[in-house]
């Protein structure tokens, strides 16, 4: 869908090619299925389902989604805009509403370059389906040591719920402001929180904690936790002693949002002792404790920056500036 190579070659001198905006958007969502936490079988399978619903929607002439064919991620979308554009700077932010658009249109006024605004969480054409994508929490679970058919039995009501809940949601409020200012927006959710669970699943692999104290030391040597600390949003361990022991850590930070509580007495017996994720509802610790399973939370803003910036640092390879705004901590590792 877009070229490998970054360089055109001119007189034998390597210029940086600017890429369009669809070309970032799609290699957003390519570097997503890179860090995928499914088998490639999965997504295959996912994307081979898309095109048999869109051949069947072609047939019965009913409206299909035919991004769908090529990417697996409902909540993530380029919703509106010129794909052709040229893109060198972009303004990335965590959730983005009328008063991110304006902004962005003010900073065009000061003379700045702003070629579009890149939100996180989903908005415009990726609100509304985004529950589809807690489907790929079944085979995190199935992975972690769960049964597949009671991980997909106790996800199948909580995506209904979710789904009731963003029925009514006033999905296309920033991208109306984008169309009124002449700004192209997309969001990049499930990719980039694909990135920061590959990340994390590698870091602790690695390192082993034995303490859930030790989890908070090996989370504050990324920068990212580190300035969440700086503005008094650190790691916390919300179910557990600090001293207490891990057991087996299991890592989620994709998956859309927040499973069903019922996880944890499965978890539990699947020998896992300990879950870091971005963030628990009231009732999923108290359920967690109920089951003597550890519950540790790396911090929201900073656990999404963390899974943005590894796209940050692909665009920026290929001459794209990320400016953070919007809760955003942009730190590059190129």
């Amino acid at each position: 869908m877009f070229p490998e190579s970054a360089y055109t070659f001119i007189n034998h001198e390597t210029i940086p090619r600017v890429m369009k905006l669809g070309q970032a958007y799609e290699l957003a969502v390519k570097t997503g299925i890179k860090h995928d936490p499914r088998s490639k079988e999965e997504i295959d399978r996912v994307l081979k389902e898309a095109k048999e619903a869109g051949d069947e929607a072609k047939e019965s002439e009913k409206y299909f989604d035919e991004e769908r064919l090529w990417n697996p991620y409902a909540d993530s979308r380029f919703s509106w805009g010129d794909r052709d554009a040229e893109v060198s700077r972009v303004l990335w932010g965590i959730d983005i509403g009328t008063g991110e658009m304006v902004l962005a249109d003010r900073l065009r006024e000061k003379g700045e370059r702003v070629d579009a605004v890149v939100g996180h969480h989903p908005m415009g054409l990726s609100k509304t389906p985004f529950p589809e994508v807690m489907w790929m929490q079944t085979d995190m679970y199935h992975e972690a040591g769960m049964p597949i058919n009671i991980a997909e039995g106790i996800m199948a009501p909580r995506m209904k719920e979710v789904l009731r809940n963003v029925m009514g949601s006033n999905y296309n409020q920033a991208v109306d402001a984008g169309k009124l200012l002449n700004i192209p927006t997309m969001n990049i959710h499930t990719p980039a929180d694909n990135c920061v669970q590959s990340f994390l699943e590698r870091k602790f692999s690695k390192e082993e904690p034995k303490r859930l104290k030790e989890i908070i030391d090996r989370l504050m040597e990324e920068p990212e936790f580190r300035i969440a600390t700086e503005q008094n949003s650190p790691p916390n361990i919300v179910c557990g002693d600090p001293k207490g022991r891990c057991g087996r850590v299991v890592i989620k930070m994709t998956g859309g949002t927040s499973g069903p509580k019922e996880v944890y007495e499965k978890m539990s017996q699947a020998g896992v002792g300990t879950i870091i994720g971005m963030h628990f509802p009231d009732n999923h610790i108290d359920e967690a404790r109920k089951h003597n399973v550890n519950l540790i939370i790396s911090g929201h803003m900073a656990s999404d920056s963390l899974g943005i910036n590894i796209i940050a640092d692909v665009w920026e390879k290929k001459g794209i500036e990320t400016v953070p705004f919007s809760g955003f901590i942009r730190v590059s590792r190129n």
